[in-house]
């Protein structure tokens, strides 16, 4: 890959990250529902059939419309009911820092995504580990704020929508504590640096860095 489509991939990719991470730092907005269908009239009482007459058809109760049905019936997205939970370690393409806290995932296209991790252990401590791990010294992408990236495994450009790989930013940038923490009230409240993860297109999981 060449460096100037690796830049403009990286770009795309920091800036997904930075507005991902905003909005999952805001907290869940109520879906807004359609009212309720209003209860159906109680059809009247059939009257008496006269001496030697047919009785009268019963009333019919009108069935509820389709769409009704599938909007009581339609689930809330998984990050609005909580559900965006940790992938285990064997399904990614790279290792986690260990002590580094889940914050979500996002679709990167192409049947990729984006994992994002944070933790409170500063942004140049984070980069030796994974210089460590992935046995590469990476590329700083942006000096301000600072931004590191490690490619992981090979892939061809036509295949993927962006390049699998691990990159660390640092988000105690200008007087900044860090990311807000997602979960209100949690601990830590801030993440002083982000680890983003992208997963390789389905044809090449599996092929995990030791």
């Amino acid at each position: 890959m060449t460096c100037h489509g690796r830049l403009l991939a990286v770009t795309a990719a920091a800036l997904l990250l930075i507005c991902s991470a905003a909005v999952r730092a805001q907290p869940p907005v109520a879906r807004p529902q359609p009212p309720p269908a209003a209860p159906a009239a109680k059809a009247p009482a059939p009257a008496p059939p006269e001496a030697g007459g047919a009785a009268p058809p019963p009333a019919t109760v009108p069935a509820a419309r389709p769409q009704d049905v599938a909007a009581e019936l339609e689930p809330p997205s998984d990050a609005a009911a909580g559900q965006d939970v940790a992938p285990p370690p064997e399904s990614l393409n790279a290792p986690v820092y260990p002590s580094a806290a889940y914050l979500g995932s996002y679709d990167a296209g192409r049947g990729q995504r984006f994992f994002l991790y944070g933790t409170t252990q500063a942004f140049e401590d984070i980069v030796l580990y994974y210089r460590g791990v992935l046995k590469g010294r990476g590329d700083r992408v942006f000096d301000e704020p600072a931004t590191h990236m490690f490619d992981v495994g090979k892939y061809r450009e036509a295949d993927v929508a962006f390049p699998p790989s691990v990159t660390i930013k640092n988000y105690a940038f200008g007087g900044s504590p860090g990311l807000p923490n997602p979960v209100p009230g949690a601990q830590p409240p801030y993440f002083p640096t982000v680890i983003q993860i992208v997963t390789p297109p389905p044809a090449a999981a599996g092929r995990r860095v030791p």
